[in-house]
C-alpha cells in the first residue's frame, strides 16, 4: 500500500549535521511526532530538553515529550518547529500541521505527495 511520505531533515546537536527522516504526511495530525529513538539521534534529552504532556486518544493515554523548537527543512524550505517524541519506537514518524504542513499547499496525486508555497495559493483580499 502506497502511503504519503516526505523526506524531512532535522538538525542534530549530536552530529552537528542534518538527519534525514522519512515521515508519513498526516494532515489530520495537529503536531509532528517522532519515535523515541530519534531523540538520541538528534542529541535531545527527553528529560532535560523536553516538556512531558499526557495525551488521551483512541488507543488510550500516552506521554509525549515536546521539544519547543528544532530546525527542520523540506527541500528548499527551512523551519523552526515544535516536535513531540513518544515513549516508544514502534510508531511511524508523523509530519503534522503545526508550524509545518500549514505552511504549504499539499497535493496527493497518483501515489505522489508534493508541496508548494502556500502564499502562491492564498486568494487575494477582495
Amino acid at each position: 500500500m502506497a502511503r504519503p511520505v516526505a523526506k524531512v531533515d532535522f538538525w542534530s546537536k549530536l552530529s552537528n549535521n542534518w538527519v534525514e527522516i522519512i515521515m508519513l504526511v498526516d494532515t489530520g495530525a495537529d503536531y509532528t511526532l517522532l519515535p523515541k529513538f530519534y531523540a538520541e539521534d538528534l542529541g535531545i534529552s527527553l528529560e532535560k530538553d523536553c516538556k512531558p504532556y499526557s495525551t488521551f486518544g483512541v488507543g488510550g493515554s500516552e506521554t509525549v515529550y515536546v521539544l519547543k523548537s528544532i530546525k527542520a527543512k523540506l527541500g528548499k524550505w527551512g523551519f523552526v518547529m515544535p516536535v513531540g517524541f513518544l515513549e516508544r519506537d514502534n510508531i511511524p514518524a508523523l509530519l503534522g500541521r503545526q508550524n509545518f504542513l500549514e505552511n504549504f499547499k499539499v497535493t496527493f496525486f497518483r501515489y505522489t505527495t508534493s508541496f508548494s508555497d502556500f502564499a502562491k495559493h492564498v486568494n487575494p483580499k477582495r
